[in-house]
């Protein structure tokens, strides 16, 4: 009686394992198929149902974030790379959307938090602009000029360009280093340091002459 009972129970625990796969796969397929029609929302309905079923550690979390930040969705974004970071603190990619999501809801402090320990395991000259920009933003200008200096010390690998918004038809995507030397201008006009602010201005102008943000800010100094 004992083995027949373990048997039934074996057929039954098999049967749900191999209905759980078969629904996963459909929910897998239903994905794939959603995102190549530009439905979102099924598709991120079809990750839950899969995130529901592998569990906690299933790679479909890291696949919704990306979904949300790809939609600009950033309070769900930030949501799910929270609970994602829980398990993987080192994640350098779900760590910028986390970072980049506080910061577009207007959660400043925390977006510079999140920035920090970003630039603690990538070095970036990049992160480092970012968190003199969010000190700027948060007043806190002794410590942002010590950053944007920094940042201005490390290697940059020419890859990264940074958008200006000129006027309301106009958008000029400058390189970093540029963006660097302005930045530290920007701080040190917030520091009443003018000679020094003309000084950056000036040099973020001869590493890229177009710069209109800052050609149009050293004009008003002068």
């Amino acid at each position: 009686m004992k083995n027949i009972l373990y048997i039934f129970t074996f057929i039954i625990t098999t049967t749900v394992i191999a209905q759980t796969s078969s629904t996963v796969e459909f929910e897998k397929q239903k994905v794939k198929q959603a995102l190549n029609y530009g439905d979102k929302i099924v598709a991120a309905n079809a990750m839950y149902s899969i995130i529901s079923m592998e569990g906690p550690n299933s790679t479909y979390k890291d696949s919704l974030a990306y979904l949300y930040f790809n939609e600009r969705n950033y309070v769900s974004c930030f949501l799910v790379t929270k609970d994602i970071l829980k398990a993987k603190q080192d994640n350098m990619e779900i760590l910028e959307m986390n970072a980049i999501s506080l910061e577009s809801i207007g959660a400043l402090q925390p977006s510079l938090e999140s920035y920090n320990l970003l630039f603690s395991k990538s070095n970036s000259n990049y992160h480092l602009y970012k968190i003199a920009g969010l000190q700027l933003t948060l007043k806190k200008f002794d410590e942002a000029l010590a950053s944007i200096k920094k940042a201005d010390q490390l290697k940059d690998d020419g890859k990264v360009n940074v958008s200006f918004q000129v006027n309301k038809n106009y958008t000029q995507n400058v390189p970093l280093k540029p963006a660097i030397a302005y930045l530290q201008g920007i701080i040190e006009l917030n520091l009443d340091k003018k000679a020094e602010a003309k000084i950056s201005l000036q040099k973020a102008l001869t590493l890229f002459p177009e710069f209109a943000v800052a050609k149009s800010k050293l004009t008003t100094l002068e």
